[in-house]
């Protein structure tokens, strides 16, 4: 995994975060939904690119 990929994934993380506290401050459960999916979106990428590492 690059340094790239790796500060790509933890600010999507980040953002996703916000996004979900944002939701929940604001009552709004599209952005909520929106935050977590975010972040499970960086959690898959992260693994995928271990699983890459794994085989070089």
């Amino acid at each position: 995994m690059g340094l790239d990929d790796k500060i790509e994934n933890t600010a999507q993380d980040l953002s996703g975060k916000a996004k979900e506290g944002a939701g929940k401050a604001t009552d709004d459960e599209r952005l909520e939904a929106e935050g977590q999916a975010d972040q499970t979106g960086a959690k898959l990428k992260k693994a995928g690119e271990n699983i890459k590492d794994a085989f070089k």
